[in-house]
């Protein structure tokens, strides 16, 4: 079979567009968002810290959560909402210039357990079950495809919760309205900060809707949802190159790597890992054959089954991936996250 020419996405400065101007591949996306305040300055400083262009809908947020508490933007939703803003809004608070840690790997700031390459956490709820919300992005050089919602300490699912950040604290706000019955002036509260939300979010024209049009014409392109939910995107041909499916259903690949990670001893675990070895010798003849998604599909599973048996084996597939699909940022981010992968220590700017 013989190899396909493959699209390469382009980024900000290639597309010609600001990166306030650059849309999020949605074409239900009829006017461009406007500028928000936060100067070029510290925009650059973000793609140096974390070599991604960041959505203006971020940028509008930290607008929003400086008007709300000037003193303390990152904590502006922690009395209403249980909510911290983290990550790229600390840089642009200046935390990461008294950072304790003389040398941040900022490829593992607030980077939770079960978080893959694709995942930038943004904001974060309670330690307790490490409730977390970022950007999902689909390639390095593309704007996030959606906002998600993750929970470490009960898994590696991450569920879609909007194309924007005014979209996903909304949906986190509404839910936090049905499920306690709070004091009036908690209510009261929740009520005044949902009514700022949505007339910002109106003023700036930014959807407040869970799922939009361009999510659901990318869930068309996702050729497999994968262990973590969000899916994953791969460029397929009209010969249908790009992707060939797993020789396993999700159940039976659980059930592999449950035998592998719970075996007795090291004789039963070799035993174990056959059926895995065969999967991987597919995927090599599909990656010969430009099908880079099967090997990108299992590496990910592995990845989120979490055990640590599998990250030598997720080594060998995950950066030949994202290499293969000229993702290779995402293999950086994997190889770190890998050699330091933990439920505590996430914050990276404090002194270990």
């Amino acid at each position: 079979m013989t190899g396909r020419a493959k699209r390469k996405p382009k980024s900000a400065q290639e597309s010609g567009t600001g990166n306030w101007e650059m849309k999020k591949g949605r074409s239900d996306e009829s006017q461009t968002v406007p500028m928000s305040d936060v100067d070029s300055e510290q925009r650059d400083e973000m793609v140096q810290v974390y070599q991604f262009q960041m959505p203006e809908d971020l940028y509008h947020f930290w607008d929003f959560c400086k008007q709300l508490c000037p003193d303390n933007p990152c904590g502006a939703l922690n009395d209403t909402l249980g909510l911290q803003l983290v990550g790229p809004f600390e840089i642009l608070a200046g935390a990461h210039k008294n950072s304790k840690n003389p040398q941040p790997n900022f490829h593992l700031h607030w980077r939770y357990f079960y978080d893959p390459p694709e995942f930038q956490t943004v904001l974060k709820g309670s330690d307790d079950s490490q409730y977390h919300i970022g950007y999902y992005r689909d390639t390095p050089d593309f704007l996030p495809s959606f906002v998600g919602a993750s929970e470490a300490k009960r898994g590696c699912t991450i569920t879609q919760t909007g194309d924007n950040l005014f979209a996903a604290i909304f949906l986190y706000l509404l839910k936090k309205k049905k499920e306690r019955s709070c004091k009036k002036a908690e209510g009261d509260a929740l009520e005044g900060l949902e009514a700022k939300l949505r007339e910002r979010a109106e003023t700036l024209g930014f959807s407040l809707e869970q799922k939009t049009k361009g999510m659901k014409q990318r869930d068309k392109k996702v050729v497999t949802k994968t262990f973590h939910s969000a899916g994953i995107v791969v460029p397929v041909d009209k010969n249908d190159v790009g992707y060939r499916e797993l020789p396993e259903t999700d159940a039976a690949l659980r059930k592999i790597c449950k035998a592998i990670a719970e075996a007795q001893n090291d004789e039963e675990r070799v035993k174990a890992f056959g059926p895995l070895q065969e999967m991987i010798t597919f995927v090599q003849f599909a990656n010969d054959e430009c099908d880079y998604g099967m090997g990108y599909e299992l590496g990910m599973d592995l990845f989120c089954y979490g055990s640590h048996y599998f990250h030598k084996v997720i080594k060998q597939l995950l950066p030949m991936a994202y290499s293969l699909l000229k993702r290779n940022l995402f293999g950086e981010i994997l190889e770190a996250h890998l050699s330091n992968r933990s439920h505590d220590d996430l914050d990276k700017l404090s002194a270990h």
